[in-house]
């Protein structure tokens, strides 16, 4: 039986809306007379049921401002659910934007520290791990200048190196898989594999279907903050081709 790394049940999540002038003032007004009531929100996530299993590479979809990011900060714990329960076994890295986690005016190589110390790794660890990390990324005559001065691809290179080389037991990655040239997406998506050889769990929002139908196990699509469906990447793809039109 394979073993179960994380479980979410009924897990829904609201955001507060921008409101007028006079809604708040209303809300302020109602609140002094002991009748405070909360302002509008909206649907971030509903209804989200999910079960993953170790080793397993999962692939979401959706249009943009479906859930995909959302839920993804959702299991990484940024972000906690209004309702329902997250169940995670093991340690999780979260790869999204460039440079996140980072800081500007540290080198590359301590910027691996510090990425290194968040996911919970000795300073010992991380320096028996540097030049592995280094020439994976391709950044060794740059290694050492700030952050400040690196490309936006520098820095996905450098944050995909550090979380793919400590390989946490989740791994999550929100479009960043595909930087830097040929030779380093493919490198990235190879380590990932790897990943999964090794037994940790990956989960991946992209919008390369060619990438996620090669390298996942299972998919699903986000709409409006639900799981639309989830099975194989072709049943997937082709369910979100047909809700396109």
């Amino acid at each position: 039986m394979n073993e179960q790394v994380l479980r979410l049940e009924d897990v829904e999540l609201h955001f507060p809306r921008k409101e007028g002038a006079l809604s708040i003032l209303k809300r302020l007004v109602m609140g002094f007379f002991g009748k405070s009531e909360r302002g509008p929100r909206s649907c971030g996530l509903s209804e989200i049921n999910l079960t993953i299993q170790k080793g397993e590479i999962i692939g979401i979809i959706g249009r943009n401002g479906s859930g995909k990011s959302t839920l993804l900060r959702t299991i990484a714990g940024i972000y906690k659910p209004d309702s329902g329960w997250i169940g995670i076994d093991g340690q999780t890295s979260l790869l999204a934007g460039v440079g996140v986690g980072m800081n500007k005016d540290l080198t590359g190589r301590e910027n691996i520290h510090l990425y290194g110390s968040m996911l919970g790794h000795e300073r010992s660890y991380m320096d028996s791990m540097m030049e592995e990390i280094i020439q994976f990324s391709e950044l060794q005559e740059f290694i050492d200048e700030p952050l400040r001065t690196y490309s936006s691809g520098m820095k996905a290179r450098l944050g995909i190196s550090v979380a793919t080389a400590v390989k946490p037991d989740i791994l999550l990655i929100d479009e960043v898989l595909g930087v830097g040239d040929p030779g380093f997406k493919k490198r990235s998506q190879q380590r990932i594999r790897d990943m999964m050889d090794d037994s940790n769990t990956v989960i991946l929002v992209s919008h390369s279907f060619g990438l996620l139908k090669e390298i996942c196990s299972r998919m699903i699509m986000m709409e409006k903050g639900k799981m639309k469906c989830i099975g194989t990447p072709d049943e997937v793809i082709g369910a979100y081709h047909e809700a396109e039109g």
